[in-house]
């Protein structure tokens, strides 16, 4: 199997891959062309010395060219890494000498950052623009013209690993976190079955794609479905994101808490084009219930809250079109296995008595790279520990409680 065949292979056989892959203010790209992008970009990459399990780093803001050179490195069986921009440039220099990566895709403005975090390193990785053509520098797109538009993609076993992505180092230094190509074949389960997201609806997160929540239900479950991508450039202000929903038209919104109250706020909600949004999605803080009900009323449309992880790269638990209950943070989602576990590793059972919530789904990491320890303490037997305390009532709807401070002192610290 291959990573980017997967994720490509239903929108290429819709309308002969000329649905839209990815919308942007200024272009749209059908997945006819966003194929050959990735292909040319695979063989630009095979040219610059990546063979299969190389790690890629990517520092560039959402843009088609970030989702080329990922696709890319998924064809040629490499590992693609986008990264946080805000990462500082000793979390560079620490995330080039763990990756021991074999090329360094970024933005002009991260170009001397990235040169910074590398410069006393003994064999830095090549630095290559994305964006725009940087004196003294290759381009990449200059290198990817001179490349044909299809490649045999490289395949690998669903163990082997296909991606990283490196947490954000709130609780010690980031740490690399090991997804293998199983993960993308059902990657698109939830998004599918429960928010009926199919070829031709479009989808917006105003998270950046360096974040599991965009990255895994935009970039990899909306391309596993078909769907269309929108992307926006920058930072995500509330004007922003209200200029890229009236434009687009987005059937599902993913963002946070912080965003939809500023959203409401200012008076954005009630702008013609969330009139179209069938789903609003919330996740990454607590929804507060005063804002879960003003949106509602301001709207008609609930905000359904979930939760996610990095570790897990989709939402595992969420609250459904048909079955939420404002407050929560919902029910695990379908081909996901949750438990609650005591303090004395007990399985709770009873309603009502707070836990560590487990995970288990296809979708969850194989590891921490390099961090033995760590990955001992998180991943036991095909269950993610997460850390998050939850309880839940009689219905079956989960209740966030707050962090486990002892799984916190293991995994955030040596």
């Amino acid at each position: 199997m291959n990573g980017a065949d997967i994720l490509l292979e239903q929108g290429l056989e819709i309308s002969s891959g000329e649905n839209p892959a990815i919308l942007t203010e200024r272009t749209s790209v059908s997945y006819a062309q966003l194929d050959a992008a990735a292909c040319r970009a695979g063989h630009a990459m095979g040219v610059l010395g990546v063979n299969a399990g190389d790690r890629i780093l990517i520092m560039a803001d959402d843009r088609p060219e970030h989702i080329y050179a990922y696709l890319g490195a998924l064809k040629i069986g490499a590992v693609p890494v986008s990264l946080n921009l805000q990462f500082s440039s000793r979390n560079l220099t620490n995330i080039v000498q763990d990756s021991a990566c074999k090329l360094f895709l970024v933005d002009t403005q991260y170009v001397d950052l990235c040169a910074q975090a590398m410069f006393q390193l003994p064999a830095p990785a090549p630095l290559v623009v994305l964006d725009v053509a940087s004196p003294g520098l290759p381009f990449f797109a200059d290198l990817m013209k001179e490349q044909p538009a299809s490649l045999d993609s490289h395949m690998l076993d669903p163990d082997d690993m296909a991606l990283w992505m490196y947490t954000s180092g709130t609780t010690g230094e980031p740490k690399a976190v090991v997804h293998c190509l199983r993960s993308m074949l059902t990657i698109d389960g939830f998004l599918g079955s429960v928010f009926g997201v199919g070829p031709g609806d479009r989808i917006f997160c105003s998270s950046k794609l360096f974040s599991a929540y965009s990255l895994g239900h935009c970039l990899l479950a909306g391309l596993r479905l078909g769907a269309s991508i929108i992307l926006h450039e920058g930072w995500p202000s509330a004007q922003a994101v209200g200029e890229v929903v009236h434009k687009h038209r987005p059937h599902v919104v993913f963002s946070v808490p912080t965003l939809y109250d500023v959203l409401l706020q200012q008076g954005f909600a009630g702008f013609q084009g969330f009139a179209c949004v069938r789903h609003f999605i919330s996740s990454g803080e607590d929804l507060p219930r005063a804002l879960a009900e003003q949106w509602m009323a301001a709207t008609g449309n609930p905000i359904l809250q979930g939760s996610g992880a990095t570790e897990a790269l989709i939402m595992y638990m969420g609250n459904q079109p048909n079955d939420y209950l404002t407050g929560s943070t919902g029910k695990p989602f379908p081909g996901t296995k949750v438990k609650l576990v005591s303090k004395n590793g007990e399985v709770i059972n009873d309603p009502g008595i707070p836990g560590v919530l487990w995970v288990q789904s296809d979708s969850v990491a194989r590891e921490y790279w390099h961090q033995k320890a760590r990955s001992q303490a998180a991943f036991k037997d095909g269950w993610y520990v997460t850390g998050l305390v939850f309880l839940v009532d009689d219905q079956g709807f989960y209740h966030y409680q707050g962090q486990d401070d002892d799984m916190l002192k293991i995994v955030g610290q040596s």
